[in-house]
């Protein structure tokens, strides 16, 4: 295992002292590299716990920052540095940059719509569910069958 971490992820020797002093003392972790939990990757050493991946090689620090950025990356603040508008990740599997859907307090009391028309992506699912086609919702709504599709999958995500 040590063999793989210095040479497959680029771990340093240093990393992999450090990750396993902080598994033993903070998290009561002993045979760290035996755990089938360990992942590594760009010379970081991680331990996947809980739903989230810990970063072992800083200490201790949450693995999430990239992800962390990414969301904040879908919120416009207002010149004030208020947020006022969240562009949701239409699903968690597959996050892409497309911002098919926003909420914003000042279009329909802050409910998801479809960004293009300002149609509420419920209402969509409503129609959907009493059998009405993908295309006629869109025709209706003037929205694409692919807008209709991503109101859809948020819905059934959230």
């Amino acid at each position: 295992m040590l063999r793989a971490l210095r040479n497959e992820h680029g771990v340093s020797v240093q990393a992999v002292r450090a990750s396993i002093k902080y598994a033993e003392r903070q998290l009561e972790i002993s045979r760290l590299l035996l755990r089938p939990e360990l992942r590594a990757g760009a010379g970081r050493v991680f331990l996947e716990r809980y739903g989230e991946l810990i970063e072992l090689s800083a200490s201790g620090q949450l693995a999430m920052r990239e992800v962390f950025d990414r969301h904040l990356a879908r919120i416009e603040w207002d010149s004030r540095d208020i947020p006022t508008r969240l562009f949701p990740f239409v699903s968690a599997s597959s996050p892409t940059d497309d911002r098919p859907i926003v909420i914003d307090p000042r279009i329909a009391f802050g409910r998801p719509v479809i960004l293009s028309t300002g149609v509420s992506t419920s209402a969509i699912v409503e129609r959907i569910d009493a059998d009405e086609s993908m295309e006629e919702v869109a025709a209706d709504y003037d929205l694409d069958v692919r807008e209709v599709k991503q109101a859809l999958v948020y819905e059934l995500a959230a």
